[in-house]
């Protein structure tokens, strides 16, 4: 576990004012038009959905991907760093959909905080719920968004109790809605008693704050309904008798989460919630290592690879490596030992990014996340040191629950398949398996939609149209155990061996039955369902 505590050294400033974090959420309660308010209110763009000086306007900045666009749904994490009242902002956008949620799990090993969005109509869904799972296996720091609150939602009492109990976390209002639907006026700021009120006309505007001196204040009543001001007094004063005050303590332990409530549309809450976030988010986090865990505070400069993305511009084959920076002040133009190859690497162009335009980046901090374009030297797990054999690890690979065979519309261009479909292997996008006794390959993925983006993505990116078809398997276990057994257990079992594209023997199966044979009859072989991202 990451250690949160007090004793943890102090930060140089440059590092201590970084805030890297992800936002997670079912598909549809709104991430996405969140992530863009955010990038507003930091001056990156001058109007959600669109980046300054860009054609084509109203395009949202975080889905670049052809099929995102068409869809409507995010399918691949991005990542974004602005400044926001003197914090520097690590933002990456998840996928909430859960085909694609291995993405997500990886994105969070390298964050050190989550922004939990939920819809204020239909509270704690199901793809939450596992996302929220995940955050907890990792003791992430997780706060909280209640959205669209402008529209007919459900009382706040009920949403706060429903996290408390499905998700088992305590929960504390940094804010509380006025109205609800119609009626919704704005909230009122519980951590520093004042009134924020929404602007229904404006949407790209920021809210009006009335600073007040509590409740009582008699100014309430010029800004607040008769009626509406009752029922606030009569909840707040329940809410701060029921539930937990808020403790930064507690938030940072991973135990308690603060809830702003808002309308990410209208602009409204979003303020506040970047202000609570660089208030009383976590600065980077130590990161764990084998044969060491790394500080962020370490002069020598480490990261690691949580995602590559290959062909983010079309036009040129790149394939770009997302690094988490874990320690150290990187500039431009450094030499970094790349750890599994243990080759140096100079990194002349890595990028910074905001969505898919990017930037030069002359420097970076730990914390802060970075692109390094590379012809597939990098891949997901990797580390670069200045030298020293660190491994980060936790950074899983899952086995997939399905699996289909995949054979190029010309057979003449197998060659060519294969190319592209290791490509995607690497960049985390499916596991490609090659059986030992067949041609063609296999291709797992978690989720049915991994499919349909696939083969688009062969045709547009390769111009190879491809069709995927059942296969009589449904799983894959990786083997480990004494080589000898290895050897000997791939020449019984032939028809069901396959390589990944590490090399590493898989067991390809079509029952549990299959598995559970497996283990009864050879005790000294592991089948394992997921598998460390590394050498």
């Amino acid at each position: 576990m990451l250690d949160h505590s007090s004793n943890s050294p102090v930060l140089p400033p440059e590092i201590a004012r970084r805030r890297t974090f992800a936002i997670i959420s079912h598909p549809d309660a709104g991430k996405t038009t969140l992530t863009e308010k955010f990038l507003l209110y930091g001056g990156a763009i001058q109007m959600a959905g669109q980046v300054r000086a860009k054609g084509e306007a109203r395009r949202t900045r975080s889905d670049f991907m052809q099929m995102e666009k068409d869809r409507g749904i995010s399918v691949s994490a991005s990542a974004m760093s602005f400044d926001f009242d003197g914090y520097r902002f690590n933002l990456v956008d998840t996928p909430g959909h859960s085909d694609f949620s291995e993405d997500t799990y990886r994105t969070l090993t390298a964050v050190d905080a989550a922004v939990m969005v939920i819809d204020g109509a239909k509270g704690v869904e199901s793809q939450t719920q596992k996302l929220f799972e995940v955050c907890r296996l990792r003791d992430l720091p997780i706060m909280t968004f209640c959205n669209k609150m402008d529209r007919e939602s459900r009382d706040t009492f009920d949403i706060i109790d429903e996290i408390q109990e499905n998700l088992a976390i305590d929960v504390t209002p940094a804010s509380w809605p006025i109205g609800v639907g119609r009626d919704f006026i704005g909230c009122y700021d519980m951590l520093n008693d004042r009134l924020e009120l929404m602007d229904r006309a404006d949407r790209n505007k920021v809210a009006k704050t009335v600073r007040l001196d509590g409740l009582d204040d008699p100014k309430m009543a010029e800004h607040v309904p008769q009626d509406l001001l009752a029922q606030l007094r009569e909840e707040v004063e329940m809410a701060r008798e029921l539930l937990p005050p808020f403790d930064r303590k507690a938030l940072l332990e991973g135990t308690l989460t603060p809830i702003w409530f808002g309308s990410a549309i209208n602009s409204f809450g979003v303020k506040e919630l970047m202000d609570g976030i660089g208030r009383y988010g976590p600065e980077p986090q130590p990161q764990s290592a084998t044969p060491r865990q790394i500080s962020p505070d370490e002069t020598k400069v480490s990261g690691f690879v949580f995602k590559v993305q290959a062909n983010m511009d079309p036009k040129h084959r790149d394939r770009v490596a997302f690094v988490r920076m874990a320690s150290g002040h990187f500039k431009r133009g450094m030499k970094l030992t790349h750890v599994r190859s243990k080759k140096p690497m100079a990194i002349s162009n890595p990028v910074l990014f905001l969505a898919s335009d990017r930037e030069l980046a002359e420097e970076a901090w730990a914390g802060d996340i970075m692109g390094i374009p590379n012809h597939g030297q990098l891949r997901i797990g990797d580390t670069l040191t200045e030298g020293e054999a660190l491994r980060v690890t936790g950074i899983p690979s899952f086995a997939p629950e399905l699996l289909q065979t995949c054979r190029a519309g010309d057979p003449m261009k197998a060659k060519h398949l294969e190319k592209a479909l290791m490509q995607f292997s690497e960049e985390g996008a499916a596991k490609v398996f090659k059986p030992m006794l067949s041609s063609g390959f296999i291709v797992g993925v978690v989720g049915q939609l991994q499919f349909e983006v696939l083969a688009s993505r062969i045709e547009l990116e390769y111009g190879l149209p491809v069709r995927f078809e059942p296969s009589q398997f449904t799983s894959a276990r990786w083997v480990t155990g004494p080589q000898a057994a290895i050897d000997k257990f791939v020449n019984v079992n032939k028809g069901h061996i396959a390589e990944d594209n590490d090399g590493d023997v898989v067991y390809l199966t079509r029952l549990q039955w299959d598995i559970d044979r497996i283990e009864r009859d050879h005790p000294e072989l592991t089948l394992n369902a997921t598998k460390e991202m590394m050498v």
